[in-house]
């Protein structure tokens, strides 16, 4: 049995912060694997400046080019939309019946966790791996010991793709915030104007 971590995300567009977590739960989780699980669309955020579906998966694929742990996972673009974490989980866990899946997110998700749909079957049957978040509301006090959720301490990059996409719409360098190949991308995309 596979222990994998599932990362979510609309990856809109990938950038060093994504990668950072990713590296650091290979590093210091006992995973053998992290997927990046790119969303089409969570049901928290608006539709209107998501990139399609291709252009993020082909970023995510680049992104990760030799780092043979990390995965690009394309499963939420067959699924009904809006995804729900539960819904895709379910269909994970048919489908890849040998591998034990973890979950990745951030304090700032955790705050937010109890509306999430069927939070307490996700917490039934899989292991929260937490990363810090500057970001982030109070977190319910049910969760800060809970026996499935793990706390782990990382000194993470915070970089917002908002930021990103506004440096791009307004030909800001990008310097140390997304891989230059992705930069490259991009540029020849012009996705945000």
């Amino acid at each position: 049995m596979k222990n994998i971590g599932l990362f979510f995300g609309s990856f809109n567009p990938i950038h060093m912060g994504h990668l950072a977590i990713a590296d650091f739960f290979v590093e210091n989780s006992g995973l053998e694997e992290i997927w990046l699980v790119i969303s089409p669309q969570s049901p928290f955020k608006e539709k209107n400046s998501l990139m399609e579906n291709k252009h993020r998966l082909a970023m995510v694929e680049m992104a990760i080019v030799g780092k043979p742990k990390l995965k690009a996972c394309s499963e939420e673009f067959d699924l009904s939309t809006p995804n729900y974490t539960v819904d895709t989980l379910g269909h994970l866990k048919k489908k890849y019946p040998k591998n034990q899946f973890t979950l990745l997110m951030g304090q700032d998700n955790m705050a937010q966790f109890e509306r999430w749909k069927e939070h307490n079957q996700i917490l039934d049957q899989f292991h929260l791996f937490i990363y810090p978040r500057s970001q982030s509301g109070k977190i319910p006090t049910r969760f800060l010991k809970h026996r499935k959720i793990h706390y782990f301490e990382a000194s993470l990059m915070e970089v917002s793709a908002t930021e990103i996409r506004n440096a791009i719409k307004n030909k800001k360098p990008l310097t140390n915030l997304i891989p230059p190949q992705i930069e490259e991308y991009l540029e020849k995309l012009n996705p945000y104007n």
